[in-house]
């Protein structure tokens, strides 16, 4: 009877212990995408901020006018000679549509749109699910007159392109540029 109970057990405690094992495996293996997720969301806000940082330092670039075509919260056009070949270009950045990220299971993805005069370059998604732009005065003030523009201010929302345990991960990137030609 005793070896029954002591076999009884070791059968309890060796199944607690295999219980224990799997657990730990399905929770280091739910961190290990967790981190990868985002890692990889951080990766596509620093690319989207390059992006953007990269155009709006050129702003008014060889131009002597105002340099703002347009300045509104989800679209922004400027001029500038962004490809240094002595001719002035038309940049605008726009976000599209929901419906035109098909590749993801995020729903709220969208593309960031770089018009060069007439030229469309749709990139990648990366997880951009909101953009706003601001535009600041020499103060810092918000101004909507395009002569007083001094400074832009960049928001990015960006999520991870899957969801994880149901959710999708969020981060969020601001910046504030100061063209030199401005």
């Amino acid at each position: 009877m005793s070896i029954l109970l002591d076999l009884f057990g070791s059968i309890i405690i060796g199944s607690l212990i295999v219980l224990m094992l799997v657990n730990f495996n399905m929770f280091q293996s739910k961190t290990r995408i967790s981190s990868d997720s985002e890692l990889q969301l951080q990766q596509n806000a620093k690319t989207l901020a390059d992006i953007l940082n990269y155009d709006f330092r050129k702003i008014g670039y060889r131009y002597n006018n105002v340099a703002f075509a347009q300045a509104d919260s989800e679209k922004i056009s400027f001029y500038s000679d962004i490809d240094r070949n002595g001719s002035i270009d038309l940049i605008t950045y726009m976000l599209g549509d929901t419906s035109e990220v098909s590749m993801t299971t995020n729903p709220g993805d969208r593309i960031l749109y770089r018009i060069v005069n007439s030229d469309t370059l749709k990139g990648p998604s990366l997880g951009l699910t909101k953009a706003k732009f601001s535009y600041l005065d020499e103060i810092g003030a918000e101004t909507t007159i395009l002569s007083d523009i001094k400074y832009v201010k960049a928001e990015l929302w960006i999520e991870s392109i899957e969801p994880i345990d149901g959710k999708y991960l969020f981060t969020y990137w601001e910046m504030t540029i100061n063209p030199r030609n401005l």
